[in-house]
């Protein structure tokens, strides 16, 4: 199959045809590009049996790339110009595929198509949450890419190209707002993009909510939730909402629920709400469908005919049956300018990848299903020592998320009196969302608490939301901060990131 009818026929095809065309596109694509073009992986898999790479239990020969493998050392210092696609002038003209575009095309003409091919005009970057941000560069080949990828979702979301769409992603180098940006000119419709809170701010926000009415809004959760809750706050009527997607940020069933008492609350009733994953290593990301309001939603959907993502043991490295949880792996298949290939992700899904087709929108695109955590290690942060107790805070962050009675929260770790070798202490702030007490709700806080983990809170503060908002950066940060430590460096115990 050539790639010009996968890319027709993406969402229709079963396993078998699919995995055959994705591994002679890899093929094609490590021979012809990656390993003559990326000095990296020249290095890498100069030894690889491309042509033995027949089936997805063959991937094993690929040696799988981990974050530490982006980084600068001392023996490569310019580690991020080594993952780039850069062709030399002579491979290029003594390819005989170019050669033969010239005699048709013209020596110019090839040219030109090829400085767009391979030479990089957009960078986007990591957060450099855990370590220094890695950047990572795009052509305009891959900038095609990213509006073909951003077109995919808009139609998977079920937008219309007469909706009003209001981008509320942060303007930074970084993957969420380019996919968007560029999904709009893809589908080619109407995109206005505010730069979120720390550019225009909450009000400057809303009004232009008020004044273009969109029946579209994207962005970070943290930060949508703040919009919806200052909007109704100002008595903000917004009826006409039919579509939420959300980026940059887990959305669990219980932040669900909140955007859509909100939205209702706002007046528009029928609001889909979707979540989107991706990652600035894959140039891209994947959303979930549109799903009746009575279903649950049914994964992330795949775009096969542009990468290969695999699930593995984190443990092991060895790949797990479909259907069942584990580390997520990326390879691109129509990459240039970096370019990483099988990528460990440091990402957990729970309910693996499957090839059944959707029960929602009936495509038979692969899907990531089930909820995305950290792999719990020291290396990512997430698992840390806290009272004597082992605590996983992927866990905190949903139990806070999935009560109702919570609106907007953050975790604050320190040490008791400041004391380096004094106690732990948890403090709860949280927002007191509906009718009930803030006894009530400290109890509830306290329950979930004494159910879902072996530590208790210290304390429980209640703050009004523009409080809240100001503690957790909202509007300032890429990414608010839900938990943060302010343990001091030298105690005991690791320091967890926010």
């Amino acid at each position: 199959m050539n790639r010009k009818s996968l890319r027709a026929h993406w969402a229709d095809l079963d396993k078998e045809s699919l995995v055959d065309a994705q591994l002679g596109f890899l093929r094609h694509y490590l021979k012809n590009c990656v390993i003559p073009y990326s000095k990296y992986y020249g290095e890498q898999l100069a030894s690889l049996d491309v042509d033995g790479l027949t089936s997805l239990a063959d991937l094993a020969a690929v040696p799988l790339t981990s974050k530490e493998d982006l980084l600068a050392t001392e023996e490569h210092p310019d580690r991020a110009r080594e993952l780039v696609l850069q062709p030399t002038a002579k491979q290029l003209q003594s390819s005989p595929a170019n050669i033969a575009r010239a005699l048709f095309q013209g020596k110019a003409s090839v040219r030109e198509s090829l400085e767009k091919e391979f030479r990089p005009v957009l960078m986007t970057s990591t957060t450099g949450r855990s370590s220094d941000p890695v950047p990572f560069l795009y052509t305009h080949y891959d900038l095609d890419n990213l509006a073909l990828c951003g077109t995919r979702m808009m139609e998977i979301c079920q937008s219309k190209k007469e909706f009003r769409h209001l981008n509320a992603f942060p303007y930074a180098p970084h993957l969420a707002f380019w996919q968007m940006h560029y999904a709009s000119l893809g589908f080619n419709t109407f995109c206005l993009s505010t730069g979120g809170g720390k550019t225009m701010g909450t009000e400057g926000n809303l009004h232009l909510i008020r004044k273009i009415k969109p029946d579209a809004l994207i962005g970070m959760p943290t930060f949508v939730y703040h919009l919806l809750s200052c909007g109704l706050e100002d008595g903000l009527r917004w009826t006409n909402l039919q579509r939420i997607v959300l980026g940059g940020e887990k959305v669990p069933p219980g932040l669900r629920r909140k955007l859509r008492r909100l939205c209702a609350d706002l007046g528009s009733e029928e609001t889909i709400i979707m979540a989107t994953y991706g990652f600035t290593e894959a140039k891209t990301a994947w959303p979930e469908c549109a799903y009746p309001a009575d279903a649950e939603p049914s994964g992330y959907h795949l775009y096969p005919d542009l990468g290969i993502v695999e699930i593995i043991d984190p443990e092991t490295g060895e790949p797990v049956e479909d259907g069942q949880p584990g580390e997520i792996v990326y390879t691109p298949l129509d990459a240039r300018g970096t370019v990483v290939i099988r990528y460990r992700t440091g990402d957990l899904i729970d309910g693996g990848l499957i090839y059944d087709p959707c029960p929602h929108c009936g495509r038979q695109s692969p899907r990531l299903t089930g909820r995305i955590s950290r792999v719990s290690n020291r290396k990512s942060m997430q698992l840390d020592k806290f009272k004597g107790t082992l605590v996983d805070f992927n866990e905190l962050e949903h139990l806070l998320d999935d009560e109702a009675s919570v609106g907007s929260w953050q975790l604050e770790l320190r040490k008791a009196n400041d004391d380096p070798l004094d106690l732990d202490e948890l403090i709860v702030h949280v927002t007191n969302e509906g009718a009930l007490s803030e006894g009530e709700v400290r109890r509830k806080v306290e329950n979930r608490f004494a159910r879902a983990t072996e530590i208790r809170p210290n304390r429980i503060v209640f703050h009004k939301p523009k409080r809240m908002r100001s503690m957790q950066g909202v509007g300032d940060q890429l990414k608010e901060e839900r938990i943060i430590d302010r343990r001091p460096q030298n105690s005991p115990g690791t320091v967890l990131s926010s």
